[in-house]
């Protein structure tokens, strides 16, 4: 039966030893993911690292498999699907088959957000997403990501009750958009979050996250 896991890790967690997560990434991660880490400036390229290896240490761990045993299976609306991507919704395959696992991930503030439906129905799709408040208190902010009914709905806060309403809504588009594959190809502005089907938001006790922090799940 298909069930829903949701896991928090935290920044010391992830930033460890660089040359440790140098070698963990040469020996467990796929060569797309390795050649795309090697384009990056160096402390980008090892948070992806750091993160690639906590979703493939997560799936490990849900599908009792060790987390070398598999290959990543990235699907992507505009580039296709298969072995040789390193973006998109994120997969994973053994011996050519996929694995019975939807999975997400996120990043704010220096948290992951790892999230995954074991055992999902065919067709199913995820997205998760973690976000900061105080990454949403520049100018301009409602008229970028707010639709004109979120943006009314927001019109008597002020100060952080503010900040944390704005990041509680765009964590809720973030989920939504990553859910249905659109990504930011799709204006925020234009995407209505406070009452969608298949998406809620998810509380400190649920993930692990600090309670400053936003996060939501989409799920269809």
């Amino acid at each position: 039966m298909a069930h829903f896991v949701v896991r928090a890790v935290p920044p010391f967690l992830l930033s460890g030893d660089t040359e440790q997560v140098q070698r963990d990434a040469g020996r467990l991660l796929d060569e797309p993911e390795l050649l795309r880490a090697r384009a990056m400036e160096r402390p980008a390229a090892g948070r992806f690292l750091a993160g690639r290896l906590a979703q493939r240490r997560f799936a490990a761990e849900l599908l009792s498999l060790p987390a070398g045993r598999f290959t990543a299976h990235y699907s992507c609306p505009r580039c296709g699907t298969g072995t040789g991507l390193s973006h998109g919704r994120p997969g994973y395959s053994l011996l050519g088959e996929p694995l019975p696992l939807a999975l997400s991930l996120s990043r704010a503030a220096g948290w992951t957000l790892l999230a995954a439906v074991v055992a999902p129905l065919p067709g199913l799709r995820l997205g998760v997403d973690v976000e900061d408040p105080s990454r949403t208190g520049f100018e301009g902010f409602s008229a970028l990501a707010l639709t004109h009914a979120e943006q009314l709905a927001v019109a008597g806060l002020a100060g952080d009750a503010l900040l944390a309403e704005r990041a509680r809504l765009w964590a809720r588009k973030e989920a939504w958009l990553k859910m249905t594959g659109d990504g930011l190809h799709v204006a925020p502005g234009a995407v209505d979050v406070r009452e969608r089907g298949g998406l809620r938001d998810l509380a400190p006790a649920e993930t692990g996250l600090p309670a400053t922090l936003a996060a939501a799940v989409a799920i269809s």
